[in-house]
């Protein structure tokens, strides 16, 4: 039973609203009434249609495509819940924008993850919540609480369930290593290593393959898949003897058309992710699976909502 005296209170943004509909119905808790309008000039006008004071208040919105429109709701519905005398504003981001600008790759370069964490942070967000973030470093933006959960039991539960013959765990780059090597160790798998170039923002070159993949299914493990690069990437496995059954988890679908057309190729068997960003009917594919995400979030929120420990959900950290 909740030890907290404040209601629960659940919103959307407009980003992913299904999502947010989900993660509701496994509270058993109504999704909050809001409205959100563009004005002629473009500008966003957000109105909180009931009363929040003293609640806790949790606001779904993953910062997907458009990702500034979707990230100004986001600041507009803090700033209400602030002005409306919420007691927590908490913020639940699936997909944490600009999350693959967390550091100056070049001078005169921003580190714009840092500007968004400030931001939540300064406009008045008490909490952040984010799946799979593409820089564990991140978190260490904040000053606020952050909790950083992986969909990687997700995944992990899915690839149990197949019938897949002699599986193992490929990282993408070195950079995806650490969190790759726990997705091995959970499922009890051999881990394979590619090292990649990064020529340009969208193109990347594989430089060389570290393990044993001769014969196997290559289960590829990565945050986010948007060009396309990873499924490029695929094709070196099968170059150097991987059967041409690869098998692709990742968190977030972002799924620019270059990445669709990418996923023709006959070596990709499918691409399993998430919902945290929505896919609109013009990006779904034969071999696109989709995982929800909405009970690990429900599990989150209502931990932290009645006080009990995040550590169960973190033991992709482990």
């Amino acid at each position: 039973m909740s030890r907290n005296l404040h209601t629960l209170r659940i919103f959307s943004g407009n980003a992913n609203p299904q999502l947010a509909e989900e993660v509701a119905n496994h509270l058993n808790r109504p999704l909050g009434r809001s409205a959100i309008r563009r004005l002629p000039d473009s500008e966003i006008h957000i109105l909180i249609e009931e009363l929040v004071r003293d609640d806790d208040v949790f606001i779904i919105q993953p910062c997907s495509e458009p990702v500034n429109d979707h990230l100004m709701e986001l600041i507009l519905y803090i700033d209400a819940f602030r002005r409306a005398s919420a007691h927590n504003i908490n913020v639940v981001i699936p997909y944490f924008p600009y999350a693959r600008q967390e550091r100056m790759a070049k001078g005169r370069e921003p580190i714009s993850a840092r500007v968004v964490a400030t931001m939540l942070e300064t406009i008045g967000a008490a909490r952040v919540i984010y799946v799979d973030i593409h820089a564990e470093a991140t978190q260490g933006f904040f000053t606020i609480p952050v909790d950083p959960l992986s969909a990687m039991t997700i995944f992990a539960k899915y690839i149990r369930e197949l019938d897949v013959p002699a599986p193992v765990i490929v990282a993408p780059d070195v950079g995806r290593a650490k969190l790759a090597g726990r997705f091995a160790r959970l499922l009890d798998l051999p881990l394979v290593l590619m090292h990649k170039r990064r020529t340009s923002f969208s193109t990347t070159e594989t430089m060389a393959i570290v393990g044993d993949i001769e014969n196997k299914t290559p289960i590829i493990f990565d945050d986010i898949v948007a060009g396309g690069s990873v499924l490029t990437q695929a094709e070196s496995l099968v170059d150097a003897g991987a059967r041409p059954e690869i098998i692709l988890t990742i968190t977030h679908p972002i799924l620019l058309p270059s990445a669709l057309e990418r996923l023709d190729a006959p070596y990709i068997k499918k691409l399993v992710v998430t919902n945290t960003i929505h896919i609109p009917p013009e990006k779904q594919h034969p071999k696109l699976e989709v995982l929800s995400i909405a009970p690990l979030l429900a599990e989150a929120i209502y931990r932290i909502h009645s006080g009990e420990s995040m550590s169960p959900l973190m033991t992709h950290q482990g």
